[in-house]
């Protein structure tokens, strides 16, 4: 369970310091008045459904659903549609008979077979929560690494069909739109900044111009290079220009915004975004000026009620992304420099790709870089050595930049990783924790119930002097019964952290487990579940085999990732130099098994470098960082065992390529 979920009220529960959402529960008009809801009455809305149709779940709302047998069956349909939660039905069965439904078993949580309890329906409800809680924000991260992904995806898409377009005026054309579609602009225009060889004078040609709601004929026209119009402004000052409401300009801005467009066609502009078009060496050669950023790209702006409703201002993630698409433009404008500005989009797409990374496991934060600044290092060492076995190997300035990208991506493929499995500290999931604790404070009530009951029989049966004399006794015994059962617990916690213990894990989890209690359905269940066994006897570290499998499987995704780049000639190489980072030099590694003779020395020099920075990562949950001596007896054992390559980590150890990070 999420830390910091609060089971006894759901207006207190919290997420991540984030408020939980309410639960709205649609009851079918089929089961009867629901009792009383204890602790959850604010964080539960019952909702009655009416007329055979169940509230439609949305992104603001976490929604379940209490049916009984007919409504499933007449509505199984419209409960198969994709916004009904996985494990969000519960279904009324008062006869306790079974039923067949048309339906997926994935959408029934649980069955209820009466409502004479309302704890245990409060019980339900607040697991039920739990699931749905988790689904939920599982969907809400894919939703979020997808946009990310299309994102990036998109200004990879447009560098190519930038880079490979010769004509002028389609290529500018192109800006205009593709910066428009990914900011989601209604309008937007281009202006380059012209100057007459023969004055010497600037001016400011209107050059394209797209408008999605208020389609006009459009032609060319030049306009003084000053500070009066907004798209002057910014070419004068090199200065983006962001405004919420084009008709409403701070007062004394030098800029003032022309309405004569507005009045002619019956069109209302509101957002305003302006952006200079710089080359490397910040010479201003145009501007982007985009209009009305909109909901949804595909939205028409029929009349100023629409504006109003549909039209956002842009943010700073907006502008920064323009800013980056139009420097683009002006390097596609100067062709003699277009290779270096295309290097610099890939430099920020690169960053924004570890950076996407990184965030779906901040644990891990810096490690890419960090590992791109030790092979390069790594690899600059090789560069001068005088003798040994890679003498006159030498890395050009390409090849240095290929190593870099390589390692700087070298861990791109755990987005394809799940992020429970990504990002889990333990050898448990922090629900199943809380699952044990709980059943484990169920047991010690079991317990009280139990001497409770025995005290009561005990003084039915011999009186109240006797059983003052005994009393002691049945206190004493309860207590060392709870007392075991709350060492049990010590001991589950203990052996969940992920570190090697004295005694093995199964075998101490295997005692606890072949203790057994008594359900509230009276049946003997054990103190651990077989899940939960498998997981705790976990030898060494927090990650199964299944889940270690999982994880391994990002150097496969990385490399399929990679290889759709369109790398040049001497980028070639990256996607395999990045999948060969975890082999060993005697064939024992992943994803292949390659030996020394079949692995680039890029990939060899990447493994220590990935190495020395797990063991010395100072943010790893699941394990202490280990001291850089300890690190590099670590790699020099690994090299005399046939792992790593010792010839490099002597030179990772000699040159004190580990310092990298220092400078």
């Amino acid at each position: 369970m999420a830390r910091g979920f609060d089971v006894d009220n759901l207006t207190r529960m919290k997420y991540n310091g984030q408020a939980m959402k309410k639960l709205y529960l649609g009851v079918s008009q089929g089961i009867p008045e629901l009792p009383e809801i204890r602790g959850m009455e604010d964080g539960v809305v019952v909702e009655r459904l009416q007329n055979g149709l169940a509230p439609d779940a949305d992104a603001g709302r976490l929604s379940a659903y209490f049916l009984d047998h007919d409504y499933v069956k007449a509505h199984a349909k419209m409960l198969s549609r994709d916004s009904v939660l996985p494990g969000s039905i519960l279904v009324w069965n008062p006869e306790g008979k079974y039923r067949h439904f048309d339906i997926s078993e994935e959408l029934i949580y649980q069955e209820i077979y009466g409502l004479n309890q309302p704890d245990y329906l409060t019980r339900v409800l607040k697991n039920l929560y739990r699931n749905l809680y988790l689904v939920h924000e599982l969907r809400e991260k894919e939703e979020q690494l997808k946009r990310t992904q299309k994102l990036n995806n998109e200004l990879l898409n447009i560098g190519i069909a930038l880079s490979a377009e010769r004509n002028n005026d389609k290529l500018l054309d192109m800006i205009v739109y593709k910066t428009r579609e990914i900011t989601k602009a209604d309008a937007g225009s281009l202006y380059l900044v012209e100057e007459n060889e023969e004055t010497g004078e600037k001016t400011l040609l209107f050059k394209i111009a797209h408008n999605d709601s208020n389609p006009t004929d459009f032609s060319e026209f030049r306009m003084p290079l000053n500070t009066k119009s907004i798209a002057g402004y910014v070419a004068v000052n090199g200065e983006p220009v962001n405004l919420v409401d084009a008709y409403k300009i701070p007062k004394g801005t030098d800029y003032s915004f022309n309405k004569s467009y507005d009045k002619q066609t019956g069109y209302r502009t509101k957002s305003v975004l302006a952006v200079p078009m710089k080359d490397h060496k910040e010479r201003i050669l145009g501007v982007i000026q985009l209009l009305n950023r909109k909901r949804e790209f595909s939205l028409r702006l029929t009349d100023e009620k629409t504006v109003d409703e549909v039209v956002e201002s842009f943010d700073e993630a907006n502008e920064s992304v323009v800013l980056s698409l139009a420097s683009q433009a002006a390097v596609s404008l100067d062709n003699n420099r277009l290779y270096n500005e295309i290097e610099t989009l890939f430099e920020g797409f690169v960053h924004a790709s570890v950076k996407a990374i990184e965030s779906r496991d901040p644990t891990t934060s810096g490690h890419s870089n960090r590992v791109a600044l030790y092979t390069v290092g790594l690899a600059k060492a090789v560069d001068h050595l005088p003798n040994g076995r890679y003498a006159g190997i030498e890395f050009s300035a390409d090849q240095l930049k290929e190593i870099r990208y390589a390692s700087l991506l070298h861990d791109f493929g755990k987005v394809g990783v799940r992020e429970h499995v990504l990002v889990k500290a333990k050898k448990l999931y922090p629900y199943q924790l809380r699952e044990i604790e709980l059943r484990f404070g169920y047991i010690q009530k079991t317990i009280e119930s139990k001497y409770t009951q025995l005290r009561f029989e005990f003084l039915k049966q011999h009186g109240q002097k006797v059983f003052e004399r005994e009393a002691k006794r049945f206190d004493e015994e309860e207590k060392a019964e709870i007392e075991k059962v709350w060492s049990y617990l010590s001991s589950v916690t203990e052996v969940n952290e992920p570190k090697v213990l004295a005694e093995e894990p199964a075998k101490i989890i295997g005692a606890i487990a072949e203790n057994v209690y008594v359900d509230m359905y009276g049946k003997e269940q054990p103190f651990l579940t077989a899940p939960e066994r498998i997981f705790l006897s976990i030898p060494r570290g927090s990650l199964n085999d299944d889940e270690r499998r999982e994880i391994e499987s990002h150097v496969v995704h990385t490399y399929e990732f990679l290889k759709k780049i369109p790398w040049t000639g001497t980028m070639k190489n990256v996607p395999t130099i990045a999948r060969w980072h975890h082999e060993k030099l005697d064939g024992a590694g992943y994803p292949d098994g390659k030996t020394s003779q079949e692995l680039p020395i890029q990939s060899k020099m990447m493994t220590v470098s990935d190495i020395f920075d797990a063991l010395t990562a100072q943010d790893r949950p699941y394990k202490p960082a280990v001291p850089r001596e300890r690190a590099l007896d670590i790699l020099l054992d690994e090299a005399k065992n046939g792992h790593v390559d010792l010839d490099l980590v002597q030179l990772f150890i000699d040159a004190k390529v580990f310092k990298q990070e220092d400078k």
